[in-house]
């Protein structure tokens, strides 16, 4: 044991600090030191999730997004170094132990049947949306068949969702296509892009210089942090906060929910920038032909409506209705704890905990939020089935209570009201064109976290 010991290279966390520039990519894992500089052009992750970490111990953002068999591919990467001031915070270690428990359960591999009942409801009401409007007449069952479309929508990104995070079908091929399917033929929206911002969400949540959710200059600001103009460290460039900006932030809590309501144009949009970029995208041949699909069936369905007046409520009130889980998403987000810089794998636990916000709800409602709500239980383990989320709530709820840490779970309309609070805080802020530092400064102590 002695000689093994004498025979092991040490480098400081201090040291892996200065391996964070691109050919040169070091991550710990568990007090191992890996050199990812080559292995991050093939991550399924993505490259950004691992340039947010490199140069830091990534140990519970590696349990989190990864199966077991993941371990196995780290031995190509050992560098042949340990950590030598290695040490482990007890909510790190509580989080792993929780998660060893969970994964003895099975309860990362028992998938249940959510995926073929959701599927088989996307199915009914598809049969439902094209008998509404190909085969009635009235204005009345053609808006509720726009409605059922909104709906339809809804749980088909639940499915992309969920099949982005981990195998919801029997293999790789088939959890592949449940993404197409449910992302870009049927919702019109990349899987690609999907994957792209959401990995970096949950890895950087509520940073508001990483986490793209929280970067909507110059419509909505969370925090008056953003009235600095902030740089993008996700789009790579600065979101100024101009007259523009300021004028349209100014009036954020009215403007909250209709902007919801066109929220999926900006979506569309979002996945054309990046198809057309110059980045490289996972399958973009695959995500161009689901996007075809989509914009042939759609506008066609659409053109089979009577008169102009009609298309156009059909479609707002399609649109209309995705609003919903647009305003889900916000939710879960908006009005929890922010922060300024990169995300910092020593305290996983405690930033998912600070930047999420659960929204409580009956059981037999599971479905309408296709398990988000449980959105603290959702980023601790982004590979846990939604059926499952409800039943590791009370634990993880009792691991917050155990380090004095937030678990907020608030009604629908309580997390509304929140979040509309936060935004005409900002919105009050922004009105002040002169924007005195001594009053700023005290508003950021008063509402700004983190």
């Amino acid at each position: 044991m002695a000689k093994e010991t004498a025979e092991k290279k040490y480098i400081t966390n201090e040291e892996l600090k200065n391996h964070n520039k691109s050919g040169d990519l070091w991550i710990a894992i568990q007090g191992k030191v890996y050199n990812v500089s080559d292995w991050i052009k093939s991550h399924p992750g993505g490259e950004t999730v691992i340039l947010n970490l490199v140069g830091q111990d990534v140990t519970d953002a590696f349990i989190a997004f990864h199966p077991g068999t993941a371990w196995h591919n780290l031995d190509n990467l050992f560098t042949g170094y340990h950590i030598k001031d290695f040490e482990v915070s007890q909510v790190s270690r509580d989080y792993r132990r929780m998660a060893a428990e969970f994964r003895k359960l099975g309860l990362f591999d028992n998938k249940g049947h959510v995926t073929l009942y959701t599927l088989s409801f996307i199915a009914a009401m598809f049969v439902g949306v094209l008998y509404g409007v190909l085969a009635c007449t009235s204005v009345f069952a053609h808006q509720i068949s726009a409605a059922l479309l909104g709906l339809l929508w809804i749980q088909s990104a639940y499915i992309g969702h969920d099949s982005g995070h981990y195998v919801i079908m029997s293999n790789k091929s088939y959890n592949r296509f449940a993404q197409l399917l449910s992302g870009n033929c049927l919702t019109g929206i990349s899987i690609a892009w999907w994957k792209w911002t959401h990995n970096a969400h949950h890895l950087a949540c509520n940073s508001l210089d990483y986490d793209p959710d929280l970067q909507h200059i110059p419509v909505f600001a969370v925090s008056t942090k953003f009235f600095t103009s902030l740089t993008s460290r996700f789009y790579d460039r600065k979101l100024t906060f101009d007259p523009v900006a300021r004028f349209l932030v100014s009036y954020q809590h009215f403007t909250y929910y209709p902007v919801m309501c066109f929220g999926r144009i900006n979506l569309f949009i979002q996945t054309f920038l990046l198809l057309f970029s110059r980045r490289e995208v996972p399958d973009r041949a695959l995500n161009f032909a689901g996007i075809l699909v989509f914009w042939t069936w759609f506008p066609l369905l659409v053109s089979c409506l009577p008169t102009w007046p009609e298309r156009f409520f059909f479609v707002f009130t399609s649109f209309a209705v995705t609003a919903l889980q647009h305003i889900q998403f916000t939710l879960n987000h908006f009005a929890a704890d922010v922060y300024v810089g990169p995300p910092k794998g020593s305290d996983w636990f405690e930033k998912q905990a600070a930047g999420t916000i659960d929204i409580s709800c009956r059981s037999y409602m599971d479905w309408f939020y296709g398990g988000l709500q449980f959105q603290l239980e959702h980023h601790l383990f982004p590979r846990m089935p939604r059926c499952h989320l409800r039943k590791v709530s009370p634990v993880v709820q009792e691991l917050c209570k155990k380090h004095n840490l937030p678990y907020r779970s608030l009604s629908w309309f309580d997390a509304n009201v929140l979040t509309i609070s936060t935004l005409k805080k900002a919105a009050y802020q922004a009105r002040d064109a002169a924007n005195p530092v001594v009053k700023n400064l005290v508003w950021e102590a008063l509402n700004t976290h983190g």
